[in-house]
C-alpha cells in the first residue's frame, strides 16, 4: 500500500506500508484517515520548518574547555545575555509557587537572583561544575537569610537523595554544538532525559519547566513525551534578540518555554 502527498515543487512524500496489519483499526475510513493526517502532519512540518530553517543562527562549534575543574569560564561561556528572556520566564513559572524549588544548573546565577525575586521558602540547585559552584558561594554571601542550598554533582547522581519540590527549574547545557545535535537527534528535547526524574521529585500539582529549540521542537512525540508523566503542559512562546555572532547555537531566535504539571 502506497499514499503520496505532494506540497508545490519543493517536496513530495510517499509512505508505503508492507504489512497490511499495520496500523489497521477496525474500518477502512479510519484507517485512511489516520494514514492521511499522519502525511498531512509531516507535510506541514516540513513546510513550518522550512521557514523556521531561514531564521537559524550560523552557530560554530565552539566548546568549552575539557578540563572544566580548572576551567577559567568567561560569563559568555557560561550563559550570553540574550538568554536573559528565557531564563525570566522560566523563573517566573518556578518562582510564583513560592514553595520549595530545585534548580539544576547555576551558571552565571541570574535564573537564581530572578527565582529569589519570588522569596520561596527553600532554594536548592544542583551544579556539577566546581569553577560554577565558587560563584554560587560569592553569590550566596549576599542572601544569608534565605534558605539556599548548593549540592555539588551531577543531578545523575545527586537527585536520588533529595526530597520532593512544588517547582523544578531545568536548565543544563551541552558542552559544544556537536554534543547538542547528538543529544537532540535522539530525543525530542534536550530536557526529555530529565522527564521521569522531574515527575518523581515533584509534589502533587508541581511545575516543572524547562526551555525547547523553537515551537515547532514541541512535537507530536514530544507530547506523548510529556503525557506519559505528566498532567498538562503550558507552553510561552519567547522571542530573542540575537546577536547576528552567536557561535554556541544554532537556534532560529524565538524559542519555548515549557510549564509542566503533575
Amino acid at each position: 500500500m502506497t499514499r503520496k502527498i505532494k506540497r508545490t515543487r519543493a517536496f513530495e512524500l510517499t509512505l508505503e506500508i508492507k504489512d497490511d496489519a499495520f496500523v489497521r483499526p477496525p474500518t477502512d475510513a479510519q484507517r485512511n484517515w489516520l494514514l492521511n493526517r499522519t502525511l498531512r502532519e509531516a507535510a506541514d512540518d516540513l513546510e513550518a520548518l522550512d521557514a523556521v530553517a531561514r531564521r537559524f543562527v550560523p552557530g560554530g562549534t565552539r566548546s568549552l574547555p575539557s578540563d572544566l575543574r580548572s576551567a577559567d569560564l568567561t560569563d559568555a561561556q557560561i550563559m550570553e545575555d540574550w538568554q536573559l528572556p528565557l531564563m525570566r520566564a522560566m523563573a517566573d513559572i518556578a518562582g510564583r509557587t513560592r514553595g520549595d524549588i530545585l534548580e539544576v544548573g547555576f551558571g552565571r546565577g541570574i535564573s537564581a537572583e530572578l527565582i529569589q525575586a519570588w522569596a520561596p521558602r527553600s532554594h536548592t540547585l544542583i551544579e556539577c561544575n566546581p569553577a560554577i559552584v565558587e560563584c554560587f558561594h560569592v553569590w550566596r554571601e549576599g542572601k544569608p537569610d534565605r534558605d539556599i542550598r548548593m549540592v555539588e554533582g551531577l543531578w545523575q547522581d545527586v537527585l536520588d537523595g533529595l526530597g520532593r519540590f512544588d517547582a523544578i527549574f531545568f536548565h543544563t547545557y551541552a558542552l559544544d554544538e556537536d554534543e547538542a545535535i547528538d543529544l537532540l537527534s535522539s530525543s525530542v528535547t534536550f530536557a526529555e532525559h530529565f522527564f521521569a526524574p522531574a515527575a518523581a521529585h515533584l509534589v502533587e500539582g508541581g511545575v516543572f519547566t524547562y526551555l525547547t529549540n523553537e515551537i515547532d521542537s514541541l512535537s507530536r512525540a514530544h507530547q506523548r513525551r510529556l503525557f506519559e508523566h505528566f498532567t498538562s503542559f503550558r507552553v510561552h512562546v519567547v522571542p530573542l534578540q540575537m546577536p547576528p555572532d552567536v557561535q554556541d547555537a544554532w537556534w532560529a531566535p524565538s524559542m519555548a518555554v515549557i510549564e509542566v504539571h503533575r
